[in-house]
C-alpha cells in the first residue's frame, strides 16, 4: 500500500448521486463499500465532508443571510452527512466514529486530536463534521487542518472528475490532464484545486494533495494501492 493513513475529502454535492439535492442512499452505500474496501488493507482513513447538498453558507449569505449564521447552518450539514455516512458504514460492518468541531454531545464525539489519532490506529473510520468550527473557514481547510492535525500522508479530494485539467474538461473538449503537478504551478495557472487558504496550508506543510474521480468503482483502493489515478499535487 502506498498510504498507511489517508484524509478522504468528500464534497456534499457528491452524496446526492442522481438527486438534485439531499442525500442518495444508493451513493452512500456505494461509497461506504469503496471505503471498507479500503480499511480490510489495513489503511487509516479519516473522513471530511462537505454540506453542500444541504446548505451553503455562501450561498445564504449571498441572498442577504448573515454570513456567520450562514456558515454554522452549513457546519451542521456536515455533521448531518457525517451522521448518514457512519451509518452506511456500519451497515457494512465498518467501525466509525463522528467528531464534531462543534459541540453536539448526543450525537457526536468532540473533536480530540489524541482520541482520533487512537481511533485511527485501531482501525476506526474517524469522520470530521463541523468544519473548522469557525465561520469564514471551507471543509477544504478543515480536511487540510484535519489531515496536517493527525498526522496523514495525504488527502485523497475525491470529485466527479478524474484529476486536474488545462482547463474545465466539462466546458473544453481541448483541456488536458495533469498526472502531476507542483503546489507553484497550480497558483501560477490560476487552476482551481482548493480554496486559497486551504491550499496554502497543505503547501506549506508539504501535505501532498491527490484530485481523483470517487465515483468509479475501485479507484480509491487502486489510488492507495500506488496505481497512477488522478492527479498529485506535490513540491
Amino acid at each position: 500500500m502506498q498510504y498507511k493513513r489517508i484524509l478522504l475529502k468528500l464534497s456534499g454535492e457528491a452524496l446526492m448521486g442522481e438527486r438534485q439535492y439531499g442525500i442518495d442512499p444508493k451513493r452512500l452505500a456505494e461509497y461506504a463499500e469503496e471505503i471498507k474496501e479500503v480499511i480490510d488493507k489495513g489503511i487509516e482513513v479519516a473522513i471530511v465532508i462537505g454540506g453542500g447538498n444541504i446548505f451553503r453558507g455562501l450561498a445564504g449569505a449571498s441572498n442577504g443571510m448573515d454570513r456567520v449564521q450562514g456558515d454554522h447552518m452549513g457546519m451542521l450539514a456536515t455533521v448531518i452527512n457525517g451522521l448518514a455516512l457512519q451509518s452506511a458504514l456500519e451497515e457494512c460492518g465498518v467501525q466509525t466514529r463522528l467528531q464534531s468541531a462543534i459541540q453536539i454531545n448526543e450525537v457526536a464525539e468532540p473533536f480530540i486530536r489524541r482520541r482520533a489519532m487512537r481511533h485511527l490506529e485501531k482501525g476506526r473510520v474517524v469522520i470530521f463534521g463541523g468544519g473548522t468550527g469557525n465561520p469564514y473557514f471551507t471543509t477544504d481547510s478543515a480536511a487540510v487542518l484535519r489531515a496536517i492535525e493527525i498526522e496523514a500522508d495525504v488527502i485523497l479530494k475525491g470529485t466527479r472528475v478524474d484529476g486536474i485539467y488545462t482547463s474545465d474538461p466539462e466546458k473544453d473538449k481541448n483541456a488536458t490532464k495533469f498526472d502531476t503537478i507542483t503546489f507553484k504551478d497550480v497558483l501560477t495557472k490560476g487552476l482551481k484545486v482548493m480554496d486559497t487558504t486551504a491550499f496554502t496550508l497543505s503547501q506549506e506543510n508539504e501535505l501532498p494533495i491527490v484530485v481523483f474521480d470517487m465515483n468509479k468503482k475501485g479507484n480509491l483502493l487502486k489510488l492507495v494501492s500506488g496505481e497512477n489515478i488522478g492527479t498529485v499535487v506535490d513540491n
